[in-house]
This record gives C-alpha cells, sequence and structure tokens, in this order.
C-alpha cells in the first residue's frame, strides 16, 4: 500500500488525464460539454452564403414531395410550403455528444428568434427511440418543436451526419449546409440571419 501511494505522488497527474479520458470516453454529458468549450471559440462556425447556392424547391421535385415533417399531433409540414420564410432546419439525436454540444446554442437562438414569423425552425430528430429525444429535451428543459421526418429527407439535405444544419432562404434556396456542431448563438450568426429576414 505504501509504495502504491509513493506512485501515485510521482503519478498523480497521468492519473488525472487517464481518469478525465475514461470519463469522456462514458458520458455523453462530459463529451458534451468538452465540444461546447471547442464551438464557444467560434472556429467551428459555417456562415451563410451571400449568393443561392441550391436549386428552387420547384426545380427538385424528389425533395419538394418528400422532405416533409411531422409534430408529436401529427401536423405534417412541407419543407416546399415554406417559401417566403426563412428556414433553419437542425438534423438531431439525443445519443450524439456534438448535437448535444450545439443545442443549449440552438435554444437560445429560438428564444431570440421564435417568435420571428418570417422565421420557421425544423429542429429535427432522429432517435429511433423517439421517447430518448422527447426525455432529453424535457431534462434540459428546451423549447425547440420536436419534429421528426415523414417519409425519407433527401440527401441534399441529411445525408446521415449528425448533426447536420441548413438555413434555407425565402425562395427555398439552400444557403447554408454544415455537417458537424457549431455555436448558434453568436453575433455574427444573428447577422447573418437578419440580412436573410430583408432579402
Amino acid at each position: 500500500m505504501e509504495k502504491f501511494k509513493i506512485w501515485l505522488r510521482k503519478n498523480w497527474s497521468t492519473v488525472f488525464f487517464v481518469g478525465i479520458f475514461i470519463l469522456l470516453l462514458v458520458s455523453p454529458g462530459a463529451k458534451a460539454w468538452l465540444m461546447q468549450q471547442i464551438i464557444s471559440t467560434g472556429l467551428l462556425n459555417p456562415k451563410i452564403e451571400k449568393k443561392s447556392v441550391g436549386k428552387p424547391l420547384e426545380e427538385t421535385p424528389s425533395v419538394s414531395e418528400s422532405f416533409r415533417v411531422k409534430d408529436e399531433n401529427g401536423k405534417i409540414i412541407n419543407v416546399s410550403e415554406l417559401k417566403g420564410k426563412v428556414v433553419f432546419i437542425n438534423f438531431w439525436a439525443s445519443w450524439c455528444p456534438p448535437c448535444r454540444a450545439e443545442f443549449p446554442s440552438i435554444q437560445r437562438f429560438y428564444e431570440k428568434y421564435g417568435r420571428n414569423s418570417e422565421l420557421i425552425f425544423l429542429t429535427i430528430n432522429m432517435d429511433e427511440d423517439l421517447k430518448a429525444g422527447r426525455k432529453y429535451l424535457g431534462e434540459e428543459e428546451f423549447t425547440v418543436p420536436f419534429l421528426i421526418p415523414d417519409g425519407s429527407v433527401s440527401k441534399e439535405y441529411f445525408s446521415g451526419s449528425l448533426p447536420t444544419t441548413v438555413v434555407l432562404d425565402k425562395t427555398g434556396k439552400i444557403r447554408m449546409k454544415h455537417d458537424g456542431m457549431a455555436d448558434y448563438s453568436k453575433d455574427s450568426f444573428y447577422g447573418q440571419i437578419n440580412q436573410l429576414l430583408e432579402e
């Protein structure tokens, strides 16, 4: 026992960092916290394109026909019918640490703009067990809309990477697509959203 104490005194920093590493491996919350520290730097943040890079939805029939979501009451929202609005789409899952890392920023964004009738939030849960997604939002007291896909989603919007965020302008064109986590509560992002709202 004495030898162990001596070894521990000499190697305490190694033990500490191994403990942190193990915690990060097993705890989604710890991973999310670490990732939040990374995204708070703003280095991973995407930019909304100044010029439209996507096609209008009517020019991509497979998207307008198949990309629909529904809310908890079964109400269907067809993305192709949202023209005239700026649309913020986020694909997420409760088990995904990068999703958990960025979700507080999405909640702050929603609290700031959620009442703006010109901006629609589609936060689309991709959990296989929908109860897990609802439980996560409830535990964290997030109030963003809980939506699920109604049918398949075009790869133009979601190719399987979580989280994925897409922003559509008022003509239905993709102006931003970002695979991976980001901070959507930065003033720089709000400024880009404001420009889209003014177009």
